[in-house]
């Protein structure tokens, strides 16, 4: 069966995001200065051949901690649909 498997890649909480600052720079240049922060991650679709969702979900995990997040820098989230 296959899985539609979701991997949310974002920087972690404690380290600087200069994307997101820029980003918050330049909403707060258009009058947008009600946004008090930014925070740019990516969003990776796996289709993933799998015989269970938690299968799936194990193949995912494995593919982010080897390849898709950078541990030191970004943390990720896992969903299976």
């Amino acid at each position: 069966m296959t899985f539609s498997v979701q991997v949310k890649v974002m920087p972690l909480k404690d380290l600087l995001d200069p994307q997101g600052k820029a980003v918050l720079g330049g909403l707060g240049n258009l009058g947008l200065s009600a946004i008090q922060d930014v925070r740019i991650g990516k969003n990776i679709t796996l289709q993933v051949e799998a015989a269970s969702a938690e299968e799936a979900k194990s193949i995912a995990e494995q593919a982010a901690k080897k390849l898709l997040a950078n541990p030191v820098m970004e943390q990720f989230e896992i969903s299976v649909n």
